[in-house]
């Protein structure tokens, strides 16, 4: 997938509005009762961060974004102000957060993840776009340091040990992520209201699957 490893600017992104999206198909039944399946076993998040009044250095900025990318050629990296941290968007990563996986004595290899809770049930989030710098990670509670007992694939979000976790060992993480996306446009109009402002109403982006 063309995929350019660069975040859009988060002084840009910051005020945007988007979230979340699933598909439901759903068959009404002639008792009146539904049938309900979903094709999509992830949700795939949409934003728009229409810039209201801006320096025409940030419009600037913008285009000069959108252009490297090519339009909707190329993903790119998006930080989602809501949702960017393993545990509360608040509290800076900590060790406990996730659990990413149980060792086996075999495995080294981890995908990060996240995990969303609502009562009894939840949904695990495969996390392809870490932060770099950002992961911590603990076998048991204990830490263990990256470049020497693990490394992290900031482009998949997979974490690979140096030696396999013992089996039924807990591995926890902690990080920050990125939600890869592309434009979901192929035009940015701009409009200019002075000499030093302007502003662009309308700045769709998809989330991609990596």
């Amino acid at each position: 997938m063309s995929f350019h490893e660069v975040r859009f600017p988060t002084n840009l992104s910051f005020g945007s509005i988007g979230g979340p999206e699933r598909r439901t198909d759903i068959v009404a039944l002639a008792n009146g009762f539904e049938e309900r399946n979903t094709p999509w076993a992830h949700s795939r998040r949409r934003y728009n961060a229409g810039l209201g009044m801006r320096s025409l250095e940030d419009i600037e900025n913008l285009v000069a974004f959108f252009e490297a990318r090519r339009g909707q050629l190329f993903g790119f990296r998006w930080k989602d102000w809501s949702d960017y941290r393993s545990g509360a968007v608040l509290d800076e990563p900590n060790l406990s957060d996730q659990i990413v996986g149980v060792g086996d004595g075999a495995t080294k290899t981890f995908q990060l993840s996240k995990t969303y809770r609502s009562g009894e049930h939840t949904y695990e989030r495969p996390i392809h776009k870490p932060v770099l710098g950002t992961v911590v990670l603990a076998v048991q509670g204990d830490p263990i340091l990256e470049g020497v007992d693990f490394t992290v694939d900031t482009s998949t979000g997979i974490v690979s040990f140096s030696e396999a976790p013992e089996p039924d060992a807990s591995i926890t993480a902690g990080f920050e992520f990125d939600v890869p996306v592309r434009f979901d446009t192929e035009t940015i109009q701009v409009s200019v209201a002075s000499f030093k402002a302007g502003e662009v109403p309308d700045i769709p982006v998809i989330e991609v699957r990596v």
